[in-house]
């Protein structure tokens, strides 16, 4: 089996067990954070600061036809009210181009009509947030009510009213791919497989919801921006543009991030509103989204739907695939609107050898809150693909283990370029399949689960082979259009010898000061300790293009090896050239220059460093000032790891409960930098899976009202929820990327919703229920289970 398994997991983490690359690291930055240290935006206060709350329509679908903001500004400690006609003349809209399809514009604050209910129609400001609370009560809008479209069937009607009129139709994507030879793949098949999967919409419940502080600096004309994101360089760019400033008038400063998850990466019109406004009144303008604003109007995701035909072999090989998949973007466009239904469309054959293969994506417009990516955005995809494997191998009656060894791509195919044009390499998806059967014991299980069965438990296993995009480099988005994927990295060896490191990257719980610490120590030789890493604030950090996609250790530190193996270089020029030793005689350890063989350091880095700064003209000839490195990384345009998931659960029939007993994940994320950090993105991903598979569910009622407005209905996993999850590790390093580095964080959530909804099938197996859309929550099972045994009381 290709790298090296090592079980369970990493081993206990020390302090330091290993200087850098590879070891277990403690994170830096938890001191702070456990110790309640963190600065987050809320913490951030400034004399003189101003506080906003915003009006926000309480229908779905709706005309605007007055505003009268009077009471609000007779209220005392009221400054001022604006409505969405005084935010066009202080900003630009906001517009979503895609290639195919008719732009979306989005005004600041509506003018003509409200959309989705929680639409922001007026902003208050006052000069605390209870008196803006208390004021928004008093603005007052007319509406003229209008029909609101809530489902894709509906929205995609030819006599639908349309969500925003300056389109043609709610159908705003409607797009077919081809690959190979489709209509003979099936005209050959023995027999035909389909399948139908669809996941609720959900949202993203960070810790820390979103929140800003606007602070314009009127005699210098320059606007900083205090605000939890994950693409720090972007948002200024866009905040620039969108405010009529030039750049360089725009600081964006993250401080610590209270969880993200996607939700952080646009620039929402709340954030917009009040850096306007900062502008406008000058004065500091906070503004902190309280927790029903967060699951009512902050974007949502994953409401998606797959239709999938797949023509196979009587003895179980899968000749082609036509798949149709459906995305309920919402009202508004805060991405691409089919970007995450479309990666679903891409990934759908998986780990398998498929070269025929055709998918429709049709993404519509609805009177619901807008949506946009939730770590993982193509989480469907999995479930879809090893969903769809085991109905084939249910059909065919054959064991889906012997369906998976005829069709899964191994060591041997690779390269393997998969059937929509993407190289696969470096994989290990039917390796990890046959060590997670070799580490549990089917057979045994299957014996247990007929003996339950017997007595009315019903135990379900579920194993999933996840195959997880990553890097996303500039040749991936010239795919589809215009944009970057990469990362810069500056690296300063201080004169001292300390070093400062800053990325483009955006930490927000992910370990990066920690990660990229090691990185730059095992690079320059010098102790994780001496190296301290700035993120996030536009003013020091290279412009980069920040926190998501599964980028962050191969395109952010690795980006940030690169700066330091030059830092590195320039300082074996130095000291060679001062110990009068040739280059390749000289390594750094320990933050001490030594001559290979010699036992005791010729000098310290730190004298090196001084020279560099204080004594140029003890430099080598050529040779300039200082030990300051700027380094760019582009990454290959699409490089992918790979997982397999396996879980136990029981479902209990009367309440409709779902446990889950056993957890299991082979993870083959390349080179690691931190096993414990790697760990920790496993856990938190499958209890993200866990959470979509079942619990998480926003739901609207026949008004298009949010019914799931606070934790009482909107139910995450909780420590009850989450099992203890066994990790064990493959490193298959990449060839083609810095040390061998893969992305990992999305892959878990792929894995987590689709073994635990394979589980929960295979647990009810025979019963003639079919486990087809997620959450399996204990109402949804209790109700396939009445429509097959009646009563379940009696």
């Amino acid at each position: 089996m290709p790298g090296s398994i090592l079980a369970p997991s990493s081993g206990p983490i020390t302090k330091q067990r290993r200087q850098g690359f590879g070891a277990p690291v403690r994170r830096s930055e938890d001191y702070r954070l456990l110790l309640g240290a963190g600065t987050f935006t809320d913490d951030l206060q400034i004399p003189r600061t101003l506080h906003a709350a915003f009006v926000r329509s309480p229908y779905a679908h709706a005309r605007i036809t007055a505003i009268d903001v009077e009471r609000a500004l007779a209220l005392p400690g009221v400054v001022a009210v604006f409505t969405g006609e005084d935010l066009a003349k202080l900003t630009e809209p906001g517009v979503t181009a895609q290639a195919g399809a008719e732009p979306m514009v989005m005004e600041t604050l509506p003018t003509r009509k409200v959309r989705f209910n929680g639409d922001p129609v007026a902003c208050v400001v006052a000069v605390d947030r209870y008196v803006a609370e208390d004021a928004i009560e008093l603005v007052e809008v007319d509406y003229e009510p209008l029909a609101p479209v809530l489902s894709m069937e509906s929205a995609a009607a030819p006599d639908a009213p349309l969500v925003d009129e300056d389109l043609s139709s709610n159908l705003h994507t409607r797009q077919t791919r081809t690959f190979g030879d489709v209509v003979s793949a099936f005209a050959e098949a023995d027999e035909i497989v389909e399948v139908r999967f669809s996941t609720q919409r959900m949202t993203h419940v960070p810790i820390e919801t979103r929140g800003v502080l606007a602070v314009w600096d009127a005699g210098r004309m320059e606007l900083t921006f205090y605000s939890g994101q994950q693409t720090a360089h972007l948002l200024r760019t866009n905040l620039a543009r969108r405010l009529r400033l030039d750049e360089n008038q725009v600081r964006v400063i993250s401080p610590d991030v209270g969880g993200a998850f996607g939700q952080k990466i646009p620039l929402f019109r709340e954030e917009l509103t009040v850096a306007a406004l900062a502008i406008k009144l000058r004065r500091p303008i906070k503004w902190i989204e309280d927790r029903l604003e967060n699951l009512t109007v902050a974007n949502h995701a994953r409401d998606d739907s797959a239709w999938i035909r797949a023509a196979v072999t009587k003895d179980g090989r899968i000749l082609g695939i036509k798949a149709e998949l459906w995305a309920d973007y919402g009202a508004y466009a805060f991405f691409t609107p089919k970007y995450p239904i479309d990666s679903v469309g891409w990934l759908l054959p998986g780990p398998y050898k498929l070269q025929n293969y055709e998918y429709s994506i049709n993404v519509v417009i609805t009177n619901k809150c807008p949506a946009g990516t939730l770590r993982a955005p193509m989480a469907l995809v999995t479930w879809a693909t090893e969903g769809m494997v085991e109905r084939i191998a249910r059909q065919l009656k054959i064991d889906p283990v012997e369906v998976r060894r005829r069709n899964m791509i191994t060591s041997r195919d690779q390269p393997y370029v998969s059937a929509t044009g993407y190289s696969y390499e470096a994989l290990t998806p039917w390796e990890g399949y046959e060590q997670m059967l070799r580490d549990f014991d089917l057979t045994g299980f299957r014996a247990e689960q007929r003996a339950a069965r017997a007595n009315d438990r019903y135990l379900g296993v579920g194993i999933a082979s996840v195959l997880e995009p990553t890097t996303y480099g500039s040749a991936w988005y010239k795919k589809s259009g215009r944009g970057s994927g990469h990362e810069a990295a500056t690296v300063k060896v201080e004169p001292s010898g300390a070093v400062n490191v800053s990325v483009g990257i955006v930490p927000t719980g992910q370990g990066y000061e920690t990660t990229i610490a090691q990185v730059v120590a095992e690079a320059l030789g010098t102790r994780v300790g001496n190296v301290n890493v700035l993120l996030g604030d536009t003013s020091i950090a290279p412009y980069g293009m920040g926190t998501r996609g599964s980028r962050g250790a191969a395109a952010g530190n690795a980006v940030a090896y690169l700066a330091a193996t030059e830092a590195r270089a320039k300082v074996l020029r130095i000291a060679a050239h001062l110990v009068g030793e040739p280059i390749d005689n000289l390594e750094i350890r320990d933050d001490q220059i030594y001559v290979l063989g010699e036992p005791e350091p010729r000098l310290p880095l730190s004298q090196a460093s001084w020279t560099a700064y204080m004594d140029p003209s003890a430099l080598p000839a050529g040779e300039l000032p200082g030990l300051e490195i700027h380094r760019t990384y582009d990454p290959p345009a699409m490089t992918f790891s790979n997982a397999t998931h396996l879980c136990v659960a029981e479902v209990e029939r009367r309440t409709g409960r779902v446990e889950i007993l056993d957890y299991r994940v082979i993870e083959d994320a390349g080179t690691l930098i931190n096993p414990a950090i790697v760990d920790g993105q496993i856990r938190g991903g499958v209890s993200l899976g866990i959470g979509q598979a079942l619990l998480e569910e926003v739901v609207y009622d026949e008004l298009g009202n949010n019914q799931t407005a606070t934790f009482l209905d909107y139910l995450i996993p909780t420590i009850d929820t989450v099992p203890n999850i066994q990790i064990s590790h493959v490193q298959t390093p990449n060839p083609h990327t810095v040390l061998g580095l893969k992305g990992m964080a999305e892959g878990p959530v792929q894995g987590g919703l689709a073994a635990v909804m394979i589980a929960v099938q295979d647990a009810l197996d025979g019963k003639g229920i079919t486990i087809d859309r997620s959450p399996a929550s204990p109402s949804r099972i209790r109700a396939l289970f009445r429509a097959v045994e009646g009563d379940l009381d009696e």
